[in-house]
């Protein structure tokens, strides 16, 4: 057990904190054929932000040179999806794309929810219509993504939240 825990806290080029054991299901797993590492994701606010490298620092962790990274997040107003890592303009014309679509403020934006403020019930919807879930094959060691693909994080509400990410690997 605590050579798993060792081996949790030497995940290299992990940008934003992680939980800890015992939070660290890897740590806790009977044996090697999967391995979970839960990602804290912190301070950041509505848009798309990259976690490519985070993803990639459990896999380089876990030392799978073939296999499957399946990354869900835990939260119901923020999302994951597969997307362009290149140009910028690509998230904002997502990000504009959402705000259209489900809209906090005017006649459609006619919400009984809205408990947390008026970005909470858009926040759930666009949740809803994105993913909360992806997967990525592992192949020699390394996430097998496109020559411009990056995951991200897609936060759905205005304040900077933390957000944990789940990230099995089998």
């Amino acid at each position: 057990m605590s050579e798993r825990i060792a081996m949790c806290d030497r995940i290299v080029g992990v940008a934003w904190r992680r939980l800890r054991p015992p939070e660290c299901w890897w740590c806790l797993a009977a044996d090697d054929s999967w391995m979970n590492f839960p990602l804290r994701i912190s301070g950041k606010g509505r848009g798309l932000h990259d976690i490519t490298q985070d993803v990639e620092g459990a896999v380089r962790a876990s030392g799978v040179a073939s296999g499957l990274a399946t990354m869900f997040i835990k939260h119901t107003s923020a999302s994951l999806v597969i997307q362009e890592n290149t140009d910028p303009a690509v998230m904002q014309d997502l990000q504009d794309w959402i705000d259209r679509a489900v809209p906090e403020f005017g006649p459609k934006a006619n919400y009984l929810h809205n408990s947390e403020g008026p970005d909470d019930m858009p926040a759930h919807i666009r949740a809803a219509i994105t993913a909360t879930s992806l997967s990525v094959p592992i192949l020699d060691g390394r996430l097998e993504l496109g020559t411009w693909q990056g995951i991200f994080l897609w936060e759905h509400r205005r304040q900077p939240r933390t957000r944990t990410v789940v990230v099995h690997i089998a």
